[in-house]
């Protein structure tokens, strides 16, 4: 079965954006970055999301965050689904933070419990097949709007929105133009996808 190993941010200062995803989550290797030139404005078409268990714990790694520089999108705020925020990373890069517990059941920790890829794509249910062909198997579906891919053993995980309804969730505009500044690395091969999301065999 497919697995993602990881993910390659490309950005501008390499130092820089290492800093601060060190500072602000601590995720070892899961996120790597390179340096990149390339153009990019605007919406780049994906989120990364760290799934956690309880509140505090999306407030203290938002806390970091915005300590280490980045720039809040939406505040950590109870919802319908349970309680996260946004936060834009200095390179551009858009993670949101989220549980779906509404209170703490324990002490504080600064534990992930899940690393998510979210793609925001032109048309889901065409997306979905395209990695299907792939080998991906689909664990959630709800028809053109998000599907949730069921992959044992990867250590990031696959997720699509429609483009609009993403950029919606992270409270920015949708349009962008130029290149997506990311990389997904596993052991699916070298191939680009419909949306122009570049996968490459990890090293």
């Amino acid at each position: 079965m497919p697995a993602i190993d990881h993910v390659v941010l490309e950005v501008s200062d390499t130092a820089e954006s290492d800093l601060f995803h060190k500072t602000a989550f601590d995720l070892g290797d899961l996120v790597q970055v390179r340096e990149s030139q390339e153009a990019t404005s605007g919406f780049r078409g994906f989120n990364l999301s760290l799934v956690v268990s309880q509140p505090s714990t999306v407030d203290s790694l938002v806390g970091t965050a915005l300590e280490a520089g980045a720039r809040e999108l939406k505040p950590a705020r109870k919802s319908f689904w349970g309680y996260g925020g946004v936060v834009q990373a200095p390179d551009g890069t858009i993670w949101k933070i989220a549980t779906s517990s509404k209170k703490d059941t324990g002490p504080t920790t600064r534990t992930v419990d899940d690393v998510v890829l979210l793609l925001g794509v032109a048309a889901v249910k065409a997306t979905k097949q395209f990695y299907v062909e792939r080998g991906l198997a689909v664990g959630k579906s709800f028809g053109s709007k998000y599907v949730e891919f069921d992959v044992p053993g990867s250590r990031v995980k696959l997720a699509l929105y429609g483009h609009r309804a993403l950029a919606k969730d992270a409270g920015v505009p949708a349009e962008g133009t130029g290149s997506h500044r990311i990389v997904v690395a596993g052991d699916t091969g070298s191939f680009t996808d419909l949306d122009g999301f570049a996968w490459e065999t990890a090293s």
